[in-house]
């Protein structure tokens, strides 16, 4: 019988990748998720039965011990933005990473891989920073042989962020940044699926930090997705005071609608804008694994597409302004 990973958080951005390079591995995966009814769409990824979407509630024992039952090696992608709720910070990225890594130590599981994220920092100004080494502390308390993957901003087809931008641009003239000028190595999600997958299979150990093979400025960043999306926007930085300021009435508008309306962006968040978000100078990274990283410029086109002002005819509008001119 063919070997199973458990990957908890596998229905999300970053899980599904790997669930998907774990399939095609020959693993059987079982995807652990809070909504298994929404995540039937890992199921494709290998054959009748290979890959499994089952419920899990990481804040509890039972549930994770039964998703993780029989498992010869787990991944834990699970984590979260949200400062406040039963899914919060210290619960899922530092209490729940830990209790991951127990019950694994405990079921006898052989390898584990955790996703961080660069800037997990136990003195971090940022709640979420702290939160993350945190879990890595818990992690490699029970599971010392774990592997950790410590990615920066992760950009691909389901991303929240050149999306999330580009819709904006879509509707409004002015793009406001905070942090414009705070440096970025974006990394492709599929990237950090294969470190992941080096990880369970054995061929990696210790903690990796994993950027893409460019540095850019946020303001930069935003300026390129622009550029592929055939638009012209105003990009305004706003000083961190005036983020604090859009994070209070955000938050109490959400509040208010009792979590209607989303809080565009939070006081931790504005924190963490505050500072580089780049891999540490000697920190291993993807050549130590063998991967080589792909460039946002060779995949950005392939999925932001879709907020050009003529969607998948841009390209075809441009060829015939050319053939006029």
């Amino acid at each position: 019988m063919s070997q199973l990973v458990t990957i908890y958080g596998g229905s999300g951005f970053l899980g599904r990748y790997i669930a998907r390079r774990m399939a095609k591995a020959g693993w059987r995966v079982r995807v652990a998720c809070r909504r298994p009814n929404e995540a039937g769409f890992v199921r494709p990824y290998g054959a009748v039965g290979q890959v499994e979407p089952v419920l899990c509630n990481i804040r509890d024992d039972a549930s994770v011990a039964a998703a993780m039952l029989g498992a010869d090696a787990v991944v834990n992608c699970v984590g979260t933005f949200d400062e406040g709720g039963k899914n919060n910070f210290e619960a899922v990225q530092a209490e729940g990473a830990e209790r991951v890594a127990r019950i694994a130590a405990e079921q006898g599981v052989s390898r584990m891989v955790q996703i961080s994220a660069i800037g997990a920092d136990a003195e971090s100004s940022s709640a979420y920073g702290r939160s993350k080494a945190a879990g890595e502390a818990g992690v490699l308390e029970h599971m010392p042989g774990a592997v950790i993957l410590r990615p920066s901003v992760l950009f691909g087809a389901e991303d929240e962020f050149f999306n999330r931008f580009a819709a904006m641009a879509r509707l409004s003239p002015v793009i406001p940044l905070i942090g414009a000028e705070t440096k970025f190595q974006p990394v492709h999600v599929d990237d950090v699926a294969q470190a992941a997958v080096a990880g369970v299979l054995g061929k990696a150990e210790g903690t990796y930090e994993l950027g893409g093979p460019d540095v850019h400025t946020f303001r930069e960043l935003i300026q390129q997705m622009l550029g592929v999306i055939r638009r012209r926007k105003l990009i305004i930085g706003l000083p961190p005071f005036i983020g604090r300021m859009i994070a209070f009435f955000t938050g109490l508008g959400q509040t208010l609608s009792l979590g209607i309306v989303k809080q565009a962006i939070t006081r931790d968040q504005i924190k963490s804008l505050e500072t580089d978000n780049l891999p540490a100078e000697g920190a291993k990274g993807f050549d130590s694994l063998g991967i080589k990283p792909v460039s946002m410029e060779s995949v950005l086109p392939d999925y932001l597409w879709r907020f050009r002002p003529a969607g998948q005819y841009e390209a075809l509008k441009e060829s015939a302004r050319n053939l006029k001119a």
